[in-house]
């Protein structure tokens, strides 16, 4: 254990994940980079606190929700269990799962709120703008580009409503003073240089941090109109998760505040090197040590993207490679500063050629030999000649190279260091000729002294392992016989005892054949584009349909209306009551069979599309004036047609 690390705290975040869809195995990358830097900084003697978690307010979550026909808690229940099982799934050690739903972090984001608010850091104004409701956030006209989200590429629209403003304009001077007296603040130099020329010496506008348009956010305490917007909330989980409190904090904060690191997506470092300083700047708290913005996991040259058809996800990988074998790529195949990439094929091909050629069959025949050789003990350490020096010089040299590249968030690098290691025991090997010198008596010595540095390398080799691969580790250590995995213990060569008592050799990793696994998931992608191909056509497949005139269409008078109330009806479970607002001054109610797949609550508030000129109908003792649009879907559910848009007692044509 590093004397100068012993209990020293540590604190390190991942940016907690938006409840909107279960994560794909890009979003998983993040978890997995943060657990190895967290299980490194253990081994050498930290005081760790691992924080991760769940983003669950908003204004598409509670879109999302509706659709679903569930509450925005139910919706968001669902997907934090899935978050949580991925980060479960893929053996990640955090020591903190935060929601932003947790009773305590809306409280003292309420605080927080209050206390802003009243020092004069948040005021109250009207806005103006453009808005994207994917990303959750405002722009001007000026930030747009090609006339939309500069972010996310995608529509935006008009807003214009009442909000609570925070007052970044005021801190702007002191951030980037900030910034440029702590250089390693903003980590890597290439999206702190963004940072200050695109976003803060141009000039910062105050910021929008209240919404009145939805309500599933955290109440205003003192304005029961607005809910807090997402960055004050979610920022505020890095504190509130270890006990701060704007009337007094727990010991727990004091100790590990201000947080090591923050490990996030290139796409969100503007708001945690501008909002989260600012708003810990007006806190008075201290900011980060450092935000480290990672690049994006790539499936070939795409960003991962359902309408793309190029998802991959952590339990569908996991159930072919297994959880290290995902773990090791997706640490090795990501570059320091630009875009990583994934694809069957060069996971099947780095699959073979690193873990079951180099490692795998590293360990399996060292540990055959010592067994073959010497009935499974290590009998000597003394019958010393070339190239030993050289090979544990080799080997104990990595160990500081991959410290120096863990703390400069270069895992690459750092992963391919310590495959190194069992590149360059794999030479040992072929330099020695163990099953030469087992030829002669008089070489036994000598044979005894290669396998015990053999076995000593591959020790080495297990520990630099640990974070990033923990079970194959574990399985190695079994394997090589001893428990000796301490950091302290590879800093310098020939640990483990002589007369150690290795294991049975047994397959780390089998090799895939590449060409035939390739084949079943082309197969079982097509069978699942055929399924949906079929689901499609039957859908569409009707009866022969008599044709109609434009005039027979034209009497169909198709409308926008909003949905006052909405109430399940006695006695009939599939009909919901609706009150409507269809512009024309008088409540019209209407009964539809959308109960299954539809709780009021869902469509409260929401903008339909009825047909207004339906001859009335009693159903269930409550007369029906028209009927509301909705389609079928291919699981045999059904979706209303929402207007939310357009306003009560508009045409649809």
């Amino acid at each position: 254990m590093c004397d100068q690390c012993k209990k020293k705290p540590f604190y390190i975040t991942t940016a907690i994940a938006y409840t909107s869809r279960k994560p794909h195995i890009g979003n998983s990358y993040e978890i997995v980079l943060t657990d190895a830097i967290a299980r490194f900084k253990r081994m050498q003697g930290y005081d760790v606190f691992f924080l991760t978690g769940t983003d669950e307010h908003g204004q598409k979550i509670e879109q999302y929700a509706n659709e679903a026909g569930v509450t925005p808690k139910q919706y968001v229940d669902k997907v934090a269990g899935e978050i949580r099982g991925i980060c479960d799934l893929l053996n990640t050690t955090y020591d903190k799962f935060i929601r932003t739903t947790d009773d305590y972090h809306e409280k003292v984001v309420q605080k927080i709120f209050k206390k802003l608010y009243d020092q004069g850091d948040i005021y109250k104004d009207k806005y103006e703008g453009y808005y994207c409701v994917a990303c959750e956030s405002f722009f001007t006209k000026t930030q747009l580009r090609d006339g939309k989200c500069p972010d996310c590429g995608k529509e935006v629209k008009i807003a214009s409503e009442e909000a609570y403003f925070l007052r970044l304009s005021k801190y702007q001077d002191r951030l980037e003073k900030y910034i440029e007296e702590n250089p390693d603040f903003i980590y890597p130099e290439s999206r702190k240089n963004e940072m200050l020329n695109n976003f803060i010496r141009p000039g910062l506008q105050d910021l929008c941090v209240s919404r009145s348009s939805f309500k599933w956010g955290i109440p205003v305490s003192f304005d029961d109109r607005h809910v807090i917007y997402v960055w004050i909330d979610a920022l505020s989980n890095y504190i509130t998760a270890l006990g701060y409190d704007p009337d007094g904090s727990s010991e727990q904060y004091k100790k590990y505040w201000p947080a090591d690191v923050h490990i996030i997506g290139k796409d969100i470092i503007r708001f945690h090197t501008i909002y989260w300083p600012i708003i810990l700047m007006a806190l008075g708290e201290p900011l980060p040590k450092k935000v480290y913005g990672h690049p994006w996991l790539l499936f070939g040259e795409d960003k991962m993207s359902k309408s793309k058809g190029n998802v991959i996800y952590a339990d569908d990988l996991t159930s072919i490679f297994g959880v290290d074998a995902v773990r090791y790529y997706l640490l090795s195949e990501m570059p320091h500063a630009s875009d990583g990439s994934i694809s069957y094929s060069t996971m099947i091909e780095r699959f073979n050629s690193d873990l079951a050629n180099t490692i795998g069959n590293l360990v399996n025949r060292t540990v055959s030999m010592v067994n073959k050789y010497f009935d499974g003990v290590l009998v000597g350490n003394g019958t010393a000649a070339d190239p030993d020096a050289e090979f544990k010089k080799t080997i104990l040299d990595a160990i500081p190279a991959v410290e120096k590249y863990i703390d400069e968030f270069r895992m690459s690098d750092a992963v391919e260091t310590v495959l190194n290691i069992a590149k360059r025991c794999n030479k040992y090997i072929d330099e020695t000729m163990p099953w030469a010198l087992a030829k002669k008596d008089e070489d036994k010595p000598r044979l005894a002294t290669v396998l015990y540095n053999l076995i000593e390398g591959i020790r080495i080799l297990a520990v630099s392992l640990t974070p990033f691969m923990p079970e194959t580790s574990k399985a190695i250590f079994g394997q090589i016989g001893t428990d000796i995995d301490t950091y302290d213990s590879i800093r310098s060569f020939g640990a483990i005892p002589v007369g150690t008592k290795v294991g049975a050799p047994v397959p780390l990793f089998a090799r895939i054949d590449g060409e035939k696994l390739i084949e079943e998931l082309t197969a079982k992608q097509q069978a699942q584009q055929e399924k949906e191909k079929a689901l499609l056509s039957d859908m569409q497949e009707t009866q022969s349909l008599p044709e109609i005139e434009y005039d027979d269409f034209a009497k169909v008078e198709l409308r926008v209306a909003h949905v006052v109330d909405c109430e399940p009806i006695k006695r009939a479970k599939k009909l919901l009551k609706l009150t409507l607002d269809d512009g024309s001054g008088t409540p019209r109610t209407v009964a539809s069979g959308i109960a299954e797949y539809y709780k009021p609550e869902a469509l409260k508030g929401r903008n339909v599309v009825i047909v207004a000129n339906l001859k009335p109908r009693k159903l269930c003792g409550v007369e029906s004036r028209g009927m509301i649009l909705a389609g079928d879907t291919a699981d045999g559910g059904c979706k209303v047609l929402f207007a939310d848009e357009l306003q009560p007692g508009d045409k649809i044509r």
